[in-house]
């Protein structure tokens, strides 16, 4: 019952909040002159010579927007051929993938915190400011997929045998997916070697590792090299945005946003961070933060990049200091003081300047 409420929970609070601009909040984020669907024109029939171009030198290329994988455009690509070209519905199934991220991740603070303190996350998570940023935005797919990879690798710790590795298995595909939409996604893998080392099944650690490198390899063999994409995008940041949004600068307010949109949730959890079943979460996406801002990534508007790692730098607020320990009250002042401000932030992102 909680997976399904949590689901159309936030489903129905991120759609609401994107509602306030009408069918625009769901249509604009698409047809931006920077949306992934310039890549998607630009790929015309022939994604394979799109994906072989990716890491070509910026004098090669034809794509229009570039700094990112090829995942996105690729799954819009795949569903335009589909016959799914409304924008208007595509914005609704974007947000609806989005909105799985609940489920998956109470899934994995239930068998880590247990089943109270993912009660008590669950309003935290639902009505959370970074709720804003859901609605049409395919880098909240690459929060479905982290919470995905997380959920499955916390499943193979709970089971044992052919069971246990092809969870795990399963777990490093997600994990490796989630690298084909997002540099810095690779990161949270180390939440499920933290895990796995702290459950003692680091054998786990190999089938993941395969999983992981089996997206990996199937982009490379249709002509796109991930390591190339990683430099590609630190070059195209230099010389493209380097020069209108300086490195050190544009990280801190990044980071100003980061903790804005994690919320009071994040002083709690990191206070608990070495005394609670829920500190590989928060080293995960620690780490992956960490990483964005070093590689030079975080240069504005990466409020949407950070959905995958927000609810995970939150999690330790509610998590039991020990296993089986008392469990504090569902958080329900902290969660209003997050709708209220997502609500705020949309009424501001709303109003016409």
């Amino acid at each position: 019952m909680l997976v399904i409420v949590s689901y159309c929970g936030l489903l129905l609070w991120s759609v609401g909040l994107a509602y306030v601009d009408g069918a625009d909040g769901f249509t604009r984020a698409l047809l931006s002159p920077d949306s992934y669907l310039t890549d998607v024109t630009a790929m015309g029939d022939h994604p394979w010579e799109y994906l072989r171009a990716y890491t070509a030198t910026a004098a090669e290329k034809s794509i229009a927007s570039r700094g990112h994988p090829p995942g996105p455009v690729m799954l819009l690509w795949a569903l335009h051929r589909a016959g799914l070209t409304d924008h208007l519905l595509l914005g609704l199934a974007v947000t609806a993938l989005g909105a799985l991220v609940a489920p998956l991740v109470l899934s994995a603070v239930r068998e880590v915190c247990g089943e109270a303190a993912a009660r008590s996350y669950a309003p935290l998570l639902l009505l959370s400011t970074w709720a804003v940023w859901l609605a049409v935005s395919i880098d909240a797919l690459v929060g479905t997929l982290a919470a995905a990879t997380i959920a499955a690798g916390v499943r193979a710790t709970i089971r044992h045998g052919t069971r246990a590795l092809a969870w795990s298995l399963a777990s490093g595909i997600a994990l490796g997916t989630a690298a084909l939409f997002s540099y810095a996604a690779a990161w949270l893998g180390l939440t499920v070697v933290c895990l796995n080392f702290a459950r003692r099944r680091a054998a786990l650690n190999w089938a993941g590792g395969l999983g992981a490198l089996l997206p990996v390899l199937a982009a490379w063999a249709a002509g796109f090299n991930w390591f190339d994409g990683l430099l590609s995008a630190h070059n195209d940041f230099t010389a493209r945005v380097e020069p209108a949004r300086p490195a050190l600068p544009w990280a801190a307010i990044s980071l100003v946003a980061l903790l804005l949109a994690a919320g009071p949730a994040l002083v709690p959890g990191v206070r608990k961070l070495r005394n609670t079943p829920g500190w590989p979460f928060l080293a995960g996406a620690g780490a992956a933060v960490v990483f964005s801002v070093a590689a030079g990534l975080a240069r504005g508007g990466v409020e949407h990049a950070w959905l995958a790692y927000f609810p995970w730098l939150t999690v330790a607020a509610v998590a039991p200091e020990q296993r089986g320990g008392p469990i504090p009250p569902p958080p329900l002042l902290l969660a209003g003081v997050g709708a209220l401000t997502a609500v705020v932030v949309e009424a501001v992102l709303a109003t016409p300047w």
